[in-house]
């Protein structure tokens, strides 16, 4: 399964003004090829204590949502 890099940055370009309210950013690592999205969280994000449930609820869920091929979206450091 091929998922489009360009439709994630698209996707990651309309998250990216929430996260960057919070001070912080994020950056699209790779795509695999059983469609999981790797991502780093940046800034404020990298250590915020919310991180996980910003990842799930918020990068990941607009993601699937908009890429339905996507399985899961990953934070790497």
């Amino acid at each position: 399964m091929k998922i489009n890099k360009n439709k994630v940055l698209q996707v990651l370009e309309s998250i990216r003004p929430f996260l960057q309210e919070d001070n912080g950013d994020i950056e699209l690592v790779n795509i695999t090829e059983n469609g999981i999205v790797e991502v780093k969280l940046l800034g404020t994000c990298a250590y915020c204590p919310m991180s996980n449930m910003t990842l799930r609820a918020g990068v990941e869920r607009e993601l699937m949502n908009k890429i339905p091929e996507i399985r899961r979206v990953e934070s790497v450091n």
